[in-house]
Formats: C-alpha cells, sequence, structure tokens
C-alpha cells in the first residue's frame, strides 16, 4: 500500500437538457471507469441538469433527465434553480425520492414551515473509499421570494457552509471536504475564502470554464462550463498517514465529439417517444391564426399581455415580444405547439410601477437596436429581447426624424393619460426584475412572483376558456397608433 492514493473526480454542470451531449458524457465517464479502480472515482452533476425548454424534459417532466443520470453512474447531485424552481414539490419527491438512484444533496433548502417534508432532501453525504473518508455538502442558488411561493425555505448558503462543514469535520469524521455548489463562480470563490475545512468546491449556475482549478485560500475550485461543452476532471491526491488532501490538479477538458454511448441513446430516444406523446393534446381549436413579431406588438403578443393582466388581476400587462418564437396556426393547438412558441420557464409577477418607469420602458422599445438584443438565461430562451406587447396602454407615436425610430408622442392607461407620478398595478415577468432587457420596470414595488404557472401556461389557459373569439377580436386590436391616425 503506498503512501498517497490519488482520487479521480468528474463533474457536469449546467446541461441544461442538452440530451445530445449526455451520450458521449457517459463514454467519457466509462472510458475513466475502465482504468480508474472503482474505489477511486467519483462522478457529480452540480445542478440544472434539466431544462423544461427541452421538449424531453417537458413532456416528461423530468423523468429523462433522471434516468439518464442513473444510467450514467452520479454519486451525487445537486439540484440548481432549473430544477427547485421549475417543478413542484411533489414533482421533486417523484424525481429525486423515488426515481433518482444517487444521493441529492442541498444544504440550504429545506420545506416551508407546514409544507410537506422532502425525503429526498440531504444536506451532507461522506464517503468511504479505501479507507479515506470524503465528504460532501451541497448548496443551490438562494432565490428566496421565488423558493417560498413553492413552499420552500431557501437560507444562507454561506451559513449553511460553514454548519456543514463543522459536522463534516467534527462527528463525520471527514478526512476531505467538496463543495458541491450551484451558486456561481462570485458565491464559489467567497465560499473558499471565508469558510475553513473545504478542500475543493465544485460549481455551477454561472456557466463558467475552469480549464484549470482556481486556488483561493486553502481550496481549489472547478467548474465546467454550460450545455455539455466541457466535463470536469480532477485529481484529488490524500497521504495516507496525514489523511490530508496533499494534491489536487485538473480542470475542465472539452468533451469529446466521439463515441456516444448507444444505450444512452436508446434510453433518450425511448424518453422522447413518450414525451411526444404526452404533448401531442390537443388543448384548444383557434378560430383564425395569431400571428407573432419579434419587432413589433402583434396579436399573439397582445393576447399573451392580456393573459398576464388578467391572471394577475391588473390595471396594465406588459410583455417582450421575444418570448414568442412564432405565432399559431388556425384550428387545433397542441401543448407542443404552445411548448415550441414558448419554451421559456418564465414566470408572471405582479407589481406597483409609477408611471414614469413604465413610460422610459416603452420608450426604450422604440429603439431597434434595444429590440434586437440578444441574451440567454434568467430564465429566457428566446432569440432577441423584442418590443413591448402592452394591455390596457395605448401609445400614440410618431416618425422619427431623418427616418430614424419612432418616437413617443403620448401614452394612456385606462383611457386617461400616463401619469408618471401615479404608481400602476403591472403584470408583467419575472425576468424583468433582474434589471434584464427593460431595466426601469425592476423599479416596482410590492412585487409578487407567481408561481409555479409560466407564460406557456397562461396563454394555453387563455385559449382554452371560454370567450376566446372576443379576446382575439380584443388583441387584433392594436395597441400603438400613428399620431396621424
Amino acid at each position: 500500500m503506498t503512501g498517497r492514493i490519488e482520487f479521480v473526480v468528474l463533474h457536469t454542470n449546467d446541461l441544461h437538457s442538452s440530451f445530445e451531449a449526455m451520450p458521449r458524457i457517459r463514454s467519457f465517464f466509462e472510458a475513466y471507469q475502465r482504468e480508474q479502480p472503482p474505489e477511486r472515482l467519483l462522478r457529480f452533476d452540480i445542478g440544472d441538469h434539466m431544462d423544461r425548454v427541452e421538449p424531453e424534459t417537458e413532456g416528461t417532466m423530468g423523468a429523462a433527465n433522471i434516468d439518464v443520470m442513473n444510467a450514467t453512474g452520479y454519486d451525487a447531485a445537486v439540484p440548481g434553480n432549473n430544477e427547485g424552481l421549475t417543478l413542484s414539490a411533489a414533482d421533486l419527491e417523484e424525481l429525486y425520492g423515488r426515481q433518482a438512484a444517487f444521493p441529492t444533496l442541498v444544504a440550504n433548502l429545506r420545506p416551508s414551515e407546514g409544507a410537506q417534508p422532502a425525503s429526498w432532501i440531504r444536506p451532507r453525504l461522506v464517503i468511504d473509499r479505501e479507507g479515506i473518508r470524503i465528504g460532501l455538502f451541497g448548496l443551490t442558488a438562494a432565490f428566496a421570494p421565488f423558493y417560498r411561493e413553492l413552499g420552500w425555505d431557501a437560507l444562507d448558503p454561506f451559513a449553511a457552509a460553514e454548519e456543514q462543514v463543522a459536522l463534516l469535520r467534527g462527528e463525520d469524521r471527514a478526512d476531505v471536504v467538496i463543495a458541491l455548489s450551484h451558486l456561481g463562480i462570485a458565491h464559489d470563490r467567497r465560499l473558499a475564502e471565508t469558510v475553513p475545512g473545504i478542500d475543493l468546491v465544485l460549481g455551477g449556475h454561472t456557466h463558467h470554464v475552469i480549464e484549470a482549478l482556481e486556488r483561493v485560500g486553502d481550496a481549489y475550485i472547478g467548474a465546467a462550463g454550460k450545455f455539455g461543452s466541457h466535463v470536469g476532471v480532477v485529481r484529488l491526491t490524500v497521504d495516507r498517514a496525514t489523511r490530508r488532501v496533499v494534491g489536487c490538479e485538473g480542470g475542465a477538458v472539452e468533451l469529446p465529439a466521439e463515441p456516444a454511448d448507444e444505450s444512452i441513446e436508446r434510453l433518450i430516444d425511448r424518453h422522447r417517444a413518450a414525451a411526444e406523446t404526452a404533448l401531442d393534446r390537443v388543448v384548444a381549436r383557434l378560430p383564425r391564426s395569431l400571428p407573432a413579431d419579434a419587432d413589433r406588438e402583434s396579436p399573439l403578443g397582445n393576447l399573451l399581455a392580456m393573459a398576464l393582466r388578467r391572471f394577475c388581476d391588473a390595471d396594465i400587462g406588459v410583455v417582450n415580444a421575444g418570448q414568442l418564437l412564432a405565432g399559431l396556426e388556425a384550428g387545433p393547438v397542441t401543448a407542443a405547439a404552445i411548448h415550441a412558441i414558448l419554451p421559456s420557464p418564465i414566470n408572471p409577477c405582479s407589481m406597483l410601477l409609477r408611471g414614469d418607469a413604465l413610460r422610459q420602458a416603452i420608450e426604450e422599445s422604440m429603439d431597434a437596436e434595444r429590440r434586437s438584443y440578444s441574451f440567454r438565461g434568467f430564465g429566457f430562451r428566446g432569440k432577441v429581447l423584442g418590443a413591448l406587447c402592452l394591455d390596457g396602454v395605448k401609445v400614440v407615436t410618431s416618425a422619427g426624424a431623418m427616418g430614424r425610430d419612432r418616437q413617443v408622442e403620448s401614452i394612456f392607461a385606462g383611457g386617461e393619460p400616463l401619469d408618471d407620478e401615479r404608481w400602476y398595478r403591472v403584470a408583467t415577468i419575472d425576468m424583468f426584475t433582474f434589471r434584464i432587457g427593460y431595466e426601469s420596470l425592476a423599479r416596482g414595488e410590492r412585487i409578487a412572483y407567481r408561481l409555479p404557472e409560466f407564460l406557456r401556461d397562461l396563454l394555453g389557459e387563455t385559449l382554452a376558456s371560454p370567450g376566446l373569439e372576443g379576446r382575439i377580436m380584443e388583441a387584433f386590436e392594436p395597441r400603438y397608433l400613428d399620431v396621424r391616425q
């Protein structure tokens, strides 16, 4: 028996249901399994393996992801915000409590008082490998207002980390401590710097690729990007006599294009077929087509703003046209069609917003460069930000000088001129509260997030409810008028 033992730690994060990468990840893991004694190999996922933008996940409510993770052989996983905030507590119990063959670690999330217990949550875990006790604990991004709406308390991750490290180093007698952190790179660095006793932080959430492990304080930090472009490979060396980490090297490596594990491909194909069947159900029948256009208001965009306003019982509805990837044709509308045009896991919210903040957003929407702004994150899975679609508001515009973008001449809310100093009850989307796109919409007060509904749920309910023909006629009425009209 040598004086030192080397463990290989493989880790993934933020796959976001990139099913095309998963068979290759399994092959990548298998290559190490052939070379490495099983006692010296560890495999972790650091959250956001799921993303309901993909039909395989949407149609199976995450079961496809769990089955692939089971078959891939993960030793532990952390739920990211795309698991915790887009699935109900009952869904998570089914997935992690009944289906998952691996432990799910999260120390800073617990059911709210009065909510159902969560059998699947474990704050920490100790794995004994060749006499070395490897302690693990998980952390997830603490979006407390959102989690509260779903029956969870999201706790301070740093206080939770201090508690778990103390327990692991104390009563659990861990020789090595690894943090599985879906907090983001800035928080991972703070964790390494301020919480003594951590040897390795494996991170996710902010999609960073760390090609060579960072050293912060006494800890190392690794992260493997997004969408399965990379896999983290860490070689962790422990001295048998002192039972301490004496070496840590590695980082994120590009996932090879081949080979792909055929058994995983077949598993995904089976779930894809089941998802297609589940999403093929007809939810509504349209008497006429509803066009959509990211660059300007459209009937479908207006209908979505109407659905928001109605759902939140607000004075005004506001949504960016870029949420809609296409329109809907007349005739039967399936769940798959609604998912295809509204894939983003975006939630509605309501707020009190001053008239001047709303005016600023509408004026900014006249700018073509703003409308064509392209980004991904904060739940947005569209292509461009797009114009603002409105309900309860009329905007009078005029042509800009020298052929430039149109200019706002006047705005009316509820038939009256918009009052810059008045507070209006506005129904909009959670993304805007993060200062994304139209930043003045983040200046609202008394913000109430509405979970678990997504925008596509609101649209589907609107299309399926009585009085659709009247709402469609209203959606075709323009909200933006030329001053000459």
